[in-house]
């Protein structure tokens, strides 16, 4: 099959011929439709994650099942599944109790193991893992939720518990951001979204937003002040980066709640946050981890209702090669919304 690979850190990626996978014991292969181009991609391709190289990147996907393991009780060939980026062990308490996200033993596609940047991918525990795609949801949408929709949902609906008319301030409006602002928005909140690039404003406006702040030098928690009065209910940080996690935690008012989805990679693994303000106003500080597959029904009958419309946010299609042209460069990039990669095309 055709993959990109990724054979050194922070280097080129070919796109070549590789062996096809098998479905480990209770997994799948998947022929992916579409996938999706992160920035947690960008942030495994800069050497921010542990991999074993050669690699093929990717982790957010949709297509139909290729070949099943014997083990599989749920799932047949020809099914149209999804999969969320973080795969439980399916035995472990956590994934028992519907919390797969944080299960110590999981997998991730495109990070633990070979991922969806390639005409096929295999995953584990497909009983656990995978999620049936309603006829009512295309390739491209549902591969949208693997990683930055479904983290954006459930860091608002479950970590949050935003309530209508609270404000909400999300800070970056990539993909995740921008699923953030949708998302709060038909949660009845109103939203203010803070980026650099004046496209990507536009996009969360378009979304929604209620208002929007650019990040040229102003003092952003100033600005959602004056904005709100006392500050916003919720805060999100969805680039991670100290200064973006900042700028979010400061702008919530007293007793606030801010939820982390953006990744901090830094040297010593350790991140400042201003934990001074957190004690003295009692903010809450939450963190966020995608979704587990027992979350998505909720989800997913919202979207085939219409009331979410993850497919808006998607901004291109491209193939494997302009992929693995993007992909180095996705930091530098001021492309507002999600970039799908349909590996089946040039």
């Amino acid at each position: 099959m055709r993959a990109m690979v990724m054979d050194e850190i922070a280097g080129p990626l070919d796109v070549r011929e590789v062996p096809d996978p098998t479905p480990p014991v209770g997994g799948v292969v998947v022929e992916v439709h579409a996938t999706g181009l992160c920035g947690s991609d960008w942030h495994a391709w800069a050497g921010h994650e542990e991999l074993t190289l050669p690699h093929v990147p990717g982790h957010e996907l949709a297509g139909v099942i290729s070949a099943v393991d014997s083990g599989v009780q749920r799932w047949s060939v020809g099914d149209r599944v999804t999969v969320p980026f973080v795969c439980g062990c399916g035995a472990c308490n956590w994934c028992r109790n519907g919390n797969a996200q944080v299960c110590p033993n999981q997998q991730q596609p495109g990070f633990t193991h070979d991922g969806s940047f390639a005409e096929h991918v295999a995953l584990h525990a497909a009983d656990t893992n995978l999620v049936a795609i309603p006829e009512a949801v295309s390739f491209e949408a549902a591969a949208a939720l693997g990683c930055r929709f479904a983290t954006a949902y459930r860091a608002l609906t479950v970590r949050a518990a935003v309530r209508a008319g609270e404000w909400v301030t999300v800070v970056g409006a990539g993909g995740v951001g921008l699923s953030a602002v949708m998302i709060a928005k038909a949660l009845g909140a109103q939203v203010i979204a803070v980026d650099r690039s004046p496209e990507a404003l536009q996009a969360a406006k378009d979304l929604g937003a209620d208002h929007v702040i650019l990040a040229d030098g102003r003092d952003v928690p100033a600005a959602v002040g004056e904005i709100t009065g006392e500050g916003s209910h919720v805060s999100v940080d969805a680039v991670g980066s100290e200064q973006t996690c900042a700028a979010a935690v400061l702008s919530l008012r007293r007793r606030g709640r801010h939820v982390q989805i953006g990744l901090l990679p830094t040297e010593t693994g350790l991140s400042q946050v201003p934990m001074a303000r957190a004690i003295a106003w009692e903010l809450d500080l939450l963190g966020s981890h995608g979704m587990a597959a027992a979350d998505y029904p909720g989800m997913l009958r919202l979207i085939s209702s219409g009331a979410l419309r993850p497919q808006d946010l998607i901004e291109r299609v491209v193939g494997l090669g302009e992929a693995a042209a993007l992909l180095p460069a996705m930091q530098r990039s001021a492309t507002p919304g999600m970039t799908m990669i349909n590996p089946r095309i040039a």
